[in-house]
């Protein structure tokens, strides 16, 4: 018995040897594992394994650099007709309106007749005109007999027969009478030209009056009605209502409203483009007129008026559109519009850090020019982003 005990106190201690050094070892094997692990990528980038479906859906590109205008000018816009091009008709005698010959909304050409007048002043310019041609007549004969006169007394003085104060009062009588005959031409070609523009016959009464329509184009408005007495335009004030009112609508006028703040950036003559809601995938083209003079104190803007063409007539005072007028080009980033994703209301691209590594960077964004974006801050030329399959990394 006592020759055994050794032996067993010996394997006790051979075993707790043998325990103590496979704890050592399993303590050094995860340390080996460890090392051999890849780093973790940075907070905020998002990795995707180069063999995993959806890194072969993102094209990465790089940044490049567009001339494009980004102090651009966009302002809402309304046709309005051109006021250079809109004639208020007005009674040139007084009298009552026998017929209105046309309505509301039709197509006039210059020229043509829109109403009759039954007018006093009328019979007064045929009877002046008679007056006056009456006048010229005798004056005529007055100053033939003057002529005849004279050259009775100029040879009368030559012989002596008469004194010299009586050849000089033949002479005073001729020169009274050419000076009469030629006022009395006057005044029969005044009541000539004034039969001419009423468009009267010389030797009849009672005769109608037209009103003949000043300009080609549409009857904007009728203020007036059969039977309804007008005076004649007067040239002291502008109180007298016209008959109607005719605008040419060949071109047209959009009026918007500017921001004070852009107001530097239009400048009379530039060319615009103009987008309307009734035409929506067309783009028209005009210049601007005119700019006001007064900022509206309440909206904090300024009228600014674009002369556009209307061939056809297709334009229509009142259409609502806006106006925009590009600024100077300058060299900034343009992206794809594929490369730009929204997420929580800005505006975010995916940066590429490293292969299969992307970082999010919120942009500041112009207004589109054609199907590229121009990047006003937010990324730089020459930086590699994802141009294609952005939208796969919106939610990771």
């Amino acid at each position: 018995m006592r020759g055994a005990m050794p032996t067993l106190r010996t394997w006790c201690v051979l075993g707790m040897c043998l325990a103590a050094g496979c704890g050592r070892g399993e303590g050094k094997a995860p340390t080996a594992q460890a090392a051999d692990a890849p780093s973790s990528p940075a907070p905020g980038v998002i990795v995707v394994a180069s063999d995993s479906p959806q890194s072969k859906q993102l094209r990465v590109g790089p940044v490049e650099l567009a001339e494009v205008a980004t102090d651009e000018v966009v302002a809402p816009g309304r046709v309005t007709p051109d006021p250079n091009r809109v004639s208020r008709v007005l009674p040139a005698v007084g009298g009552r309106v026998l017929k209105v010959l046309v309505k509301f909304g039709d197509h006039v050409e210059q020229g043509q007749p829109l109403l009759t007048m039954d007018s006093p002043d009328g019979d007064a310019a045929v009877s002046a005109h008679l007056q006056a041609e009456s006048s010229e007549r005798q004056t005529r004969t007055a100053l033939e007999k003057s002529d005849v006169d004279l050259r009775r007394a100029r040879d009368l003085y030559e012989h002596k027969a008469i004194a010299e104060k009586d050849l000089l009062q033949a002479e005073n009588d001729a020169a009274a009478a050419r000076s009469s005959y030629e006022i009395a031409q006057a005044v029969r070609e005044q009541a000539w030209r004034k039969i001419q523009v009423l468009e009267l016959k010389p030797r009849e009464f009672h005769q109608p009056v037209l009103v003949r329509a000043p300009i080609t184009g549409q009857v904007l408005e009728v203020n007036v009605a059969p039977a309804e007495y007008r005076a004649a335009i007067s040239f002291h004030t502008d109180t007298t209502a016209p008959l109607m009112s005719i605008v040419d609508l060949s071109t047209v006028w959009v009026a918007s409203d500017v921001p004070e703040r852009s107001v530097s950036l239009v400048h009379v003559g530039e060319p615009v483009t103009i987008s309307l809601v009734a035409f929506p995938d067309e783009v028209f083209r005009g210049r601007v007129a005119r700019i006001g003079d007064v900022l509206d104190p309440q909206t904090r803007t300024l009228k600014v008026y674009v002369e556009l063409p209307n061939p056809g007539g297709r334009l229509r005072p009142e259409m609502f559109g806006s106006v925009r007028q590009a600024g100077t080009p300058r060299m900034v980033p343009v992206l794809p519009a594929e490369a730009v994703v929204q997420e929580y209301g800005r505006s975010t691209v995916f940066a590429e850090r490293a292969p299969g590594q992307y970082e999010r960077r919120p942009v500041t964004l112009g207004r589109p020019v054609g199907e590229r974006l121009p990047v006003l801050s937010g990324v730089q030329a020459g930086d590699r982003v994802v141009v294609d399959g952005a939208v796969l990394l919106k939610d990771r």
